[in-house]
Order: structure tokens, then sequence, then C-alpha cells
């Protein structure tokens, strides 16, 4: 079971929202739209996604690595390195 599991009917309705905004960003520029207006929308869809990606960061750290922890040894340690190197990504994107 993925650490995920309970929260995946809200993940996949943010994914779904998202993928309007980006459709409708992709329309604007089709159609001409000013620049900013489209950057606009880029900066909500960013920030739409980073929110999924910090739900699904809370559920591993909830679930997967609590359990991990649980575990002990190397088990913990590689999860705990797992998630530092996926928050790290996060964090420079």
């Amino acid at each position: 079971m993925v650490g995920y599991t309970d929260s995946k009917g809200d993940i996949l309705k943010r994914l779904r929202r998202a993928e309007g905004q980006v459709r409708g960003i992709e329309r604007m520029v089709e159609n001409d739209t000013y620049c900013i207006d489209v950057l606009t929308q880029v900066s909500a869809v960013t920030k739409a996604m980073e929110n999924v990606a910090l739900l699904l960061l809370e559920d591993h750290l909830a679930h997967c690595v609590a359990e991990a922890t649980r575990e002990g040894g190397s088990v913990a340690d590689d999860k705990v390195r797992e998630a530092s190197a996926a928050i790290a990504r996060l964090v420079r994107s």
C-alpha cells in the first residue's frame, strides 16, 4: 500500500484541476493572450503542483518513512535519505 492511498481522491482532484489550468494556458497562447496574463496562470499551475507535491510528501513521511523508522536499521536510513533527496528536489525546483 502506498502512503497516499487515503488522499488519492484529493490528489486526483487537484491533478485534474491543474490539468484544466494547463489546457487553459494552452488556449491563451493559441489566442495570443497578453504575456503577463499567461505568466499569472503559469504561476497558479506551478503553485497547484507544489501543493500536490507537498501533500504526497506529507503522506510519504507519515506512512512510508514512519513505517520504516519502526523497522529501524538500514531500511529506516534508506527511507530517510530517500525523503531528504525528494525534499531537496522540491526545494530546487
